[in-house]
């Protein structure tokens, strides 16, 4: 009989965990027997079951708190999964965006994966085992040139150096895989949609369809919901997919245009 997906007893650090597909990813994570540590600026008011760790990852100090709490409250790590991801930057084109705003998206997009690797995946590679994911974007191939080049970027910087880590870690035992997703839908976490409606002037539904449409549409006719991002997280992160490393997985509804 084939076994069910589980991640039981896995020790797992979710990045952006209190909202969105970081929050499906906790939910689930521990559906499946993890023990899971995540992460954020604050702890919202409602949240409990994951142990939970206030930080800014945009910043080194942010960054070392963390990977302090990985080994104070799981005693080390076996998956990480970077869903942190975000933008803020101004509509406009490239020359809305000074260098601030360029820090700010890098910051957010990329740096933060790259210092927690370098920081946990010793760990990985002394114990033989591990998983890293980096949730990317479709946005590093299908940027938006009016509001998002600066995110993309950053995000096509990540999937670059998730491709080159896996070369390198991947014979040591340690799997780095991309998750990259296309819309998602949920309002607690699509700040470019909120601020389209804002300055706009229209609805949330109404600003996701304005994104759709720039998008080109989206073939599956809805954005994806963060707990089947979560699902396909999960999958990869399970001993399902002992195999798979140095790729991305696509979760668009079709929205990429081109083979």
């Amino acid at each position: 009989m084939t076994a069910f997906l589980t991640l039981q007893g896995r020790r797992a650090l979710i990045t952006g965990g209190t909202s969105g597909a970081g929050a499906a990813t906790v939910a689930l994570f521990r559906e499946l027997g993890a023990r899971v540590l995540t992460t954020a600026r604050a702890k919202p008011a409602n949240f409990s079951g994951a142990a939970f760790v206030a930080a800014d990852l945009t910043t080194k100090e942010g960054v070392q708190a963390v990977v302090d709490a990985v080994h104070r409250e799981l005693g080390g790590i076996d998956i990480l999964v970077n869903v942190l991801g975000g933008s803020s930057a101004p509509s406009g084109g490239f020359a809305a965006l000074d260098d601030v705003e360029w820090d700010k998206e890098f910051d957010l997009n990329f740096f933060p994966a790259v210092r927690l690797d370098r920081a946990l995946i010793p760990g990985m590679i002394a114990q033989g085992s591990g998983v890293v994911i980096h949730v990317t974007s479709i946005q590093n191939r299908l940027p938006l040139p009016e509001a998002t080049t600066a995110y993309a970027s950053a995000k096509a910087a990540l999937n670059t150096y998730s491709k080159g880590l896996s070369k390198e870690v991947s014979r040591k035992g340690v799997r780095v895989v991309r998750v990259s997703p296309g819309w998602i839908a949920s309002p607690d976490a699509n700040g470019l949609a909120l601020r389209i409606a804002d300055e706009a002037g229209i609805g949330y539904d109404e600003a996701v369809q304005v994104i759709m449409n720039s998008l080109g549409g989206i073939p599956l006719g809805r954005p994806a919901e963060p707990r089947e991002v979560a699902d396909l997280i999960a999958f990869l992160a399970s001993d399902r997919a002992t195999s798979i490393t140095g790729t991305e997985h696509v979760i668009d509804g079709g929205t990429i245009p081109t083979i």
